[in-house]
């Protein structure tokens, strides 16, 4: 896969690229990630991105001109268009669903805007993909191009160590995740639960599963008005609906914290 993020600041994603999952990816040839200053496609000679918005009010528009020659640039001939990503407060939210649907694409654009705005034709003509990473607003969408890129490159063939973490990660099943635990058996007088222990791969595939309908309906009900159920497992969370949602979660010692 390609990535190319067209930023004004190439100096904040470097670091990112180069260090540790994705680092190792593009280390692999599993991902090429390139930052690209657009401020070397502006057509005037004091480099200029920005322009004052027509109608008048506060604030600078990013232009079209040098937005629209950075993308042109960048795409290869032959082989799928590329998904021109701008990251904007009012696109799509991004989900893990959407990383998924991404990260089977060949070459990714990401537009990391600035000031105000976009003039408006960059929008209707250029971006194939509006997305946002959170009902607020950033100095400028490098950082949600960052987490962006590092859901994708995380579900590339090749780039975990195990292969299955990708997939019971939380959101991935359209569940949260179930609770972890390693060594020591006994910390603090706090014991790992006995299952865990037993070696008896069904009844820890079960209790997962179980855990992780509960931890779901505890902190993102939501989450299970769409996820795939059995008709055993919506029985299962009436009865603990009906309970207050906590089952039969051991008591937590006092001053204790997840």
């Amino acid at each position: 896969m390609r990535i190319d993020v067209l930023t004004l600041f190439p100096e904040m994603l470097e670091g990112v690229f180069g260090a540790s999952i994705l680092g190792k990816a593009r280390d692999k040839g599993i991902v090429s990630l390139n930052a690209v200053n657009f401020r070397d496609y502006a057509n005037n000679k004091h480099n200029t991105v920005d322009d004052y918005p027509y109608g008048g009010g506060g604030g600078m528009v990013l232009k079209p001109e040098p937005l629209f020659a950075a993308v042109e640039d960048t795409i290869t001939e032959g082989g799928r268009p590329p998904r021109v990503i701008l990251m904007c407060p009012q696109g799509e939210s991004f989900t893990q669903r959407k990383a998924e649907e991404l990260a089977k694409e060949e070459h990714l654009i990401f537009v990391c805007g600035h000031y105000e705005g976009y003039d408006e034709r960059i929008r209707e003509h250029l971006v194939t993909d509006e997305l946002s990473i959170g009902d607020y607003v950033l100095t400028g969408g490098e950082l949600p191009a960052m987490v962006v890129v590092d859901s994708v490159v995380r579900l590339l063939p090749g780039v975990l160590g195990n292969e299955n973490s990708a997939v019971t990660d939380s959101f991935s099943t359209g569940l949260l995740e179930y609770p972890h635990y390693t060594r020591p058996a006994v910390f603090r007088d706090w014991e790992v639960p006995e299952v865990l222990l037993s070696g008896h791969h069904a009844n820890v595939e079960a209790w997962r599963r179980e855990q992780s309908l509960q931890r779901t309906l505890q902190r993102r009900p939501e989450l299970l008005e769409t996820a795939e159920l059995t008709a055993k497992e919506r029985i299962w969370l009436s009865k603990l609906k009906e309970q207050g949602g906590m089952g039969n979660q051991p008591a937590k010692k006092q001053g204790s914290t997840d």
